[in-house]
């Protein structure tokens, strides 16, 4: 599951924004990126929820960045984009969570694990200015 629409959608979103000096609306966001409108309003709602945008109402409304692309983490993006974290397996990623109760028997969680990890770092150590 690492990143569905609502990931690219986020990040594509971000970067567009970022480039405005004034609030992007929906509507143009919409049409701009061929998005569903319904379903951008979602994510940026979300990420406007958790910090990563700045929400204007009125006749020049939309959103703008909350903080400057270079402290945008890509992980953040995906984890509000998504609500919650992104994985790449099935895989708890404690031994005691496991939802099949077989960790103490898995031979590859370990292995699962470190990946996980590794993604999870890389993709916290992206910022959105990185991939602008």
């Amino acid at each position: 599951m690492l990143l569905t629409k609502a990931s690219e959608y986020a990040l594509l979103s971000l970067i567009v924004i970022s480039k405005e000096d004034d609030a992007v609306d929906v509507d143009t966001l919409s049409k701009k990126l061929n998005i569903s409108k319904s379903f951008l309003a979602k994510i940026l709602q979300s990420l406007a929820r958790n910090g990563i945008l700045t929400s204007y109402k009125g006749a020049k409304g939309g959103f703008k960045l909350s903080k400057k692309p270079e402290n945008i983490s890509i992980l953040e993006v995906i984890e509000f984009a998504e609500k919650k974290a992104p994985t790449v397996f099935e895989c708890s990623p404690s031994q005691n969570r496991c939802k099949s109760n077989k960790a103490d028997v898995c031979l590859i969680w370990p292995f699962l694990n470190r990946l996980q990890m590794k993604i999870d770092l890389f993709l916290s150590e992206i910022s959105l200015k990185d991939i602008m």
